[in-house]
């Protein structure tokens, strides 16, 4: 009798030793796989913040360019179709940029200034004289260091 006692308890302390490894085991796994998630959404983010910031200012870029080929005299030759093109391009590739940033993140502070700082930056194409100009090129050059910095908060 004694034999299958030990049996039994030898059994039973196998199949407890085998439920409690195999739940510290999910657990691990679930916590290494939440860790992974977290990381490649941190990384998405990122990837997709910069490239917002990056394509805003090759927008502003564009939209000052031609802001100077049309008011600053002699260059108003280079005022072609395919200037105009670029700013439509640049234009789409923002907000193109815009959208990956805004499915990202949840932060409505984020959200907010995205949206914010690219009608800023569209505002230059309608500036009138330079001092409208440099006031507007200072104002998103400052939007886009905020929307940086609120956006780093977020991924750290």
């Amino acid at each position: 009798m004694e034999a299958v006692v030990a049996s039994v308890v030898a059994v039973v302390g196998t199949l407890l030793g085998s439920g409690i490894t195999h739940f510290f085991q999910s657990r691990a796994t679930d916590r290494s796989e939440r860790f992974a998630r977290g990381e490649r959404l941190r990384q998405e983010r990122i990837d997709a913040y910069c490239a917002y910031a990056g394509a805003l200012l090759e927008y502003r870029r564009a939209l000052v360019h031609r802001w100077f080929v049309l008011h600053e005299g002699e260059r108003c030759a280079e005022d072609t179709p395919e200037l105009r093109e670029e700013i439509y391009k640049n234009r789409y590739a923002a907000q193109e940029a815009m959208f990956r940033a805004q499915m990202v993140t949840e932060d409505p502070e984020i959200l907010g200034r995205s949206e914010e700082v690219m009608a800023a930056v569209t505002e230059l194409h309608w500036a009138e004289d330079r001092e409208t100009l440099t006031a507007l090129r200072t104002t998103t050059r400052q939007g886009i260091r905020d929307y940086i910095a609120a956006t780093a908060r977020q991924v750290r």
